[in-house]
């Protein structure tokens, strides 16, 4: 980060390269109003768009060019960054290889988790909300870095927590290769540790070094956007770059 203009970002606490420059927003430190307030970074959560566009601006001081937005659909699709506008393209994840390439996911209860090689020469992030997990967008990520999975690092950002995820018995079936590993009864229902199958999911695709989990965006309003939470409500975002020196 350069100038730290943004509040309260979120750090990795990962043995990254040290050329890999990565962090989260939280809520804080924007100009949105009401439910979005302060720093909503989504353009289609219903917030003011002179708003975002401010926030965006601020948010790019921090940054060493700005990010390329993907129009996230909670799918599988990895885009390879391309080093020119491309903002809108249909991707839930982002990998790059070039030096100030800023990588982005937006989230608001779902997973972003980082990725970068032991190396320091490939970097990517990618959206996990539970149907993405379920369907393999980690996996996707883990193939489109063309990395060995086990010079790969991890670090799992703020998401929602295991104690406050309540799902119904059909999430079940979507993990059933975890199941009930990251699954706690509570009647008919069952609250789901993100976290937990996250790692699993990564462990089991080869990646050995995965960091982070912990963080709960429902139970911290003042800190996190949280759509189980509030419904209507803004997005963070998850940045990840290669810097061109350490």
């Amino acid at each position: 980060m350069s100038n730290g203009t943004v509040n309260d970002t979120v750090l990795p606490d990962w043995p990254a390269p040290p050329n890999v420059r990565a962090f989260c927003t939280s809520r804080k430190g924007g100009f949105s109003k009401g439910p979005w307030s302060s720093l909503n970074l989504g353009e289609n959560c219903g917030d003011d768009p002179g708003d975002v566009f401010r926030n965006r601006e601020r948010l790019c001081e921090d940054l060493p060019v700005p990010p390329l937005w993907l129009r996230q659909v909670h799918g599988t699709t990895v885009v390879e960054h391309p080093g020119r506008s491309t903002d809108g393209q249909e991707g839930d994840a982002m990998v790059s290889s070039r030096p100030g390439q800023v990588c982005a996911v937006l989230t608001a209860d779902c997973l972003p988790v980082f990725f970068c090689s032991s190396s320091g020469d490939r970097v990517a992030v990618a959206h996990a909300g539970w149907r993405g997990l379920a369907d393999g967008v980690l996996e996707e990520t883990i193939k489109a870095l063309g990395e060995d999975p086990a010079d790969l690092l991890a670090w799992m950002g703020p998401a929602i927590g295991p104690e406050v995820y309540e799902v119904g018995p059909e999430l079940t079936e979507a993990f059933a290769g975890e199941y009930p590993a990251g699954f706690t009864s509570r009647g008919d229902r069952f609250l789901l540790d993100i976290y937990t199958l996250a790692k699993m999911k990564l462990t089991a695709a080869g990646v050995p070094a995965v960091y982070g989990g912990g963080l709960c965006t429902y139970s911290e309003p003042g800190r996190f956007f949280s759509y189980r939470r509030d419904g209507v409500t803004g997005r963070m975002a998850s940045l990840i770059w290669l810097a061109d020196t350490p």
